[in-house]
């Protein structure tokens, strides 16, 4: 009798085996533009996530390492190590807790606060080195991607943070990247399956687990890799299945051929480079809405003269920055204000810009008064989410009504800013952070400007262990 196995067909492999597959041949060669598109992004998330550790909503969460145990893992704001999930656990919700972290704009992916807080730990409790924790990081942003495009808006429109429902999947797959367990990829992709989560019941009195929810991710998607090498078995249809990630999660069963289709061009077409940088604190939504009452400034609008201000806001946006819209026009705390369109135009109004102490201050004053003067209306064709736009209407004291549209957010894959703008924004943040110039400098060249990422050298300056004075 002949015992050798019948070979499996592509078209009979699982969702998840053809994922770990496609990613595993793209690690082989990311082109050096995408590594050196994942390394400013690495830079951006550290940032936010050292100047979150000083003063940031959920700073405290490091404490988190003190009962973990010692471990070889960056915790930002700490010098000791701690095991990997902890500091995935740590990191992903400094990264994402003053909500200044990348977006992809179409798949709606807070990618670098899953994956910069994944590969990070990963890499540095394998002993890889940084290029290799690169390479990974840009795959899995890549598979990030491609899973939020499979079915844009589904997963939001019921009430999960996308990049949390997603992101076990894709922190799992960085860590079998990092290690070269591929063989453990599809089980660990299932396991990973028994952890999506992260649902927007934060929006109704601002709690800060919104912060942890891609944190968890990490934290999460690095044990689903653990299970998996300790010979825990996942389903192999986790995605694609009768109860897979879309059917349940997004209630969209076409999506895993959609995401099948999506891979085929996985390591030739890249998305990375088009994810979106913020420049303001506060939900990406908001921002275009920012940009367009800066026109109306800029061609001669002066605050005082505004009777009213009514924005046109995409349907799919409005449940997080304008409902319940008193709610949002005086929100219950300065973190909440993050959400809450009308609340951040009128800081920009009152203010002039929109400062991160806006997020520390108490709610009130001036700003609710301009936010009290501010109406919306829903917006069902605006493109929302492959783009981000925005519509607002000021009517004057004199009567007149303006009006200011941006198409799409600053930052994303059409309107993209220059590098210049990242370094100025990581070597502020690491500024306000209480890091000298030359610290932050050191740590900008480190990941920009080095031909190869030197990942020892990276920790040492994230730790303060280099004999800089930042810690």
């Amino acid at each position: 009798m002949n015992s050798t196995p019948t070979p499996v067909s592509d078209s009979e492999k699982s969702l998840s085996k053809k994922l770990v597959a496609a990613a595993a041949e793209a690690m082989t060669s990311v082109p050096d533009t995408v590594l050196a598109s994942a390394r400013l992004h690495l830079l951006d998330s550290l940032g936010v996530g050292i100047l979150g550790s000083v003063s940031g909503p959920v700073r405290t969460v490091t404490s988190i390492a003190d009962s973990s145990g010692h471990g070889p893992c960056t915790v930002l704001g700490r010098l000791d190590g701690a095991p990997a999930p902890v500091s995935a656990l740590a990191n992903g919700a400094l990264i994402h807790s003053l909500e200044f972290d990348d977006t992809h704009v179409a798949s709606v992916m807070h990618g670098s606060s899953t994956l910069t807080s994944a590969a990070l730990a990963a890499a540095e409790s394998s002993g890889a080195d940084g290029d290799r924790m690169t390479a990974a990081y840009a795959v899995g942003w890549e598979v990030l991607i491609r899973m939020g495009l499979a079915s844009p808006g589904t997963l939001q429109s019921r009430g999960f943070q996308t990049t949390s429902a997603a992101g076990p999947f894709a922190a799992a797959l960085v860590s079998i990247l990092i290690r070269g367990d591929t063989d453990n990829g599809a089980d660990a992709l299932g396991i990973a399956g028994s952890q999506p989560g992260g649902t927007f019941a934060f929006l109704a009195e601002g709690a800060t687990v919104k912060a942890a929810q891609p944190a968890w991710a990490a934290h999460s998607g690095l044990w689903a890799a653990e299970l998996a090498r300790a010979g825990i078995t996942g389903p192999s249809r986790v995605l694609d299945g009768d109860h897979g990630f879309y059917t349940l999660f997004a209630d969209d069963p076409g999506a895993p051929d959609r995401l099948d289709a999506l891979l085929g061009d996985l390591g030739e077409k890249w998305h990375l480079p088009d994810a979106a940088y913020k420049l303001i604190p506060c939900c990406h939504f908001i921002h275009p809405f920012v940009e367009a009452v800066e026109q109306l400034l800029a061609e001669g609008l002066r605050p005082a003269d505004i009777d009213s201000l009514h924005c046109h806001v995409p349907t799919g946006a409005a449940p997080v920055i304008a409902e319940p819209w008193s709610a949002r026009q005086s929100p219950p705390s300065g973190h909440d204000a993050r959400w809450s369109l009308p609340y951040v135009l009128a800081a920009r109004l009152v203010d002039g810009e929109v400062r991160n102490s806006l997020f520390t201050d108490p709610i009130g004053g001036q700003r609710a008064a301009v936010a009290g003067r501010m109406t919306y209306e829903l917006w069902d064709d605006s493109g929302f989410p492959a783009r981000y736009p925005a519509r607002v209407d000021a009517r004057t004291t004199d009567g007149r009504v303006l009006t200011a549209t941006v198409r799409d957010v600053l930052g994303g894959a059409g309107r993209p800013v220059p590098e210049e703008a990242i370094r100025a924004k990581a070597d502020r943040n690491l500024r306000l952070a209480g890091w000298t110039a030359d610290e932050a400098a050191g740590l900008i060249e480190l990941l920009l400007d080095t031909p190869s990422l030197d990942l020892p050298a990276l920790s040492a300056r994230l730790r303060g262990a280099d004999g800089a004075g930042h810690r």
